[in-house]
C-alpha cells in the first residue's frame, strides 16, 4: 500500500505544541531552551556531524528516535538555525514516531533513499510541513507571540507610526525584533504572525 502521511491541520499542531510546553516548559522560559528540553528532559543525544550539510542536510532524526544528528557548522555558527533544527527534528519524533519505526534505516544514506524512492514528494512535504509548524509554534508559543507583537504595535501605534503602509518598513521592524527576542528567524515570526493573521486583528 502506497505510503500516506498522518494528516495534522495546523491546529491540531498548535495544540500539541501547548500540550508540549505544558508538560516540558510550565514556567514559559523565553527563548524556549530547546536544547536543554531534548538532551536534559527528554534524554536524546544531539550528534554534530562535520560536513552534513554537504549532502542537502541540516539534521535528521535516528530511526530509534533517541538521536538528533545535526551539521556541526550550523551548532558552531548558525545558533537561530540550529535551534530550529532541533525543533523541526522534535517535530517528527512527536508527530511521526510511528512512520520512521516502520522503514529501516541506520544513517543518512539511507534515510535519504526513503524519502527520495520510497516516500512520495507530496507526502514527503506534508511531514516537513508538520515539523517546520510544530517547529515554529514551539519556538514562538502563541501567548507569548502575541503579548510581545502586541506591545511593540502599541509603542508604534503611539509614536504614530503607520504599519499598513509598506514603504515605512514597521511591519519588518517589529518581526525583525520579536526574532530577536525568540531568538529565531524573521521568517519564521513572519509565518507565524501569517497564520495567527495577527496583523489584521491588532
Amino acid at each position: 500500500m502506497a505510503f500516506k502521511a498522518p494528516f495534522f491541520s495546523y491546529e491540531d499542531l498548535r495544540r500539541i505544541a501547548e500540550s508540549f510546553l505544558t508538560q516540558y516548559l510550565p514556567g514559559r522560559e523565553i527563548p524556549v531552551p530547546i536544547e536543554r528540553i531534548i538532551d536534559l528532559q527528554l534524554g536524546m543525544d544531539i550528534v554534530p556531524m562535520p560536513g552534513l550539510g554537504n549532502f542537502d542536510t541540516v539534521a535528521f532524526l535516528s530511526h530509534d528516535l533517541n538521536e538528533i544528528c545535526i551539521d556541526e557548522f550550523v551548532c558552531n555558527h548558525r545558533p537561530n538555525r540550529y535551534r530550529f533544527s532541533l525543533a523541526h527534528e522534535l517535530g517528527h519524533r512527536m508527530l511521526h514516531a510511528e512512520t520512521f519505526r516502520q522503514f529501516k534505516f541506520s544513517n543518512l544514506e539511507s534515510w535519504k533513499h526513503i524519502v527520495t524512492e520510497v516516500i512520495p514528494l507530496d507526502q514527503y512535504r506534508y511531514l516537513e510541513w508538520h515539523a517546520n509548524s510544530f517547529a515554529g509554534l514551539i519556538l514562538v508559543p502563541d501567548a507569548e507571540l502575541r503579548q510581545k507583537f502586541f506591545d511593540d504595535v502599541e509603542k508604534g501605534q503611539q509614536s504614530e507610526i503607520d504599519f499598513d503602509e509598506p514603504a515605512t518598513g514597521a511591519r519588518e521592524v517589529v518581526e525583525d525584533h520579536l526574532a530577536d527576542i525568540f531568538e529565531v528567524s524573521s521568517e519564521v515570526i513572519h509565518k507565524r504572525i501569517e497564520f495567527d493573521k495577527l496583523w489584521h486583528s491588532e
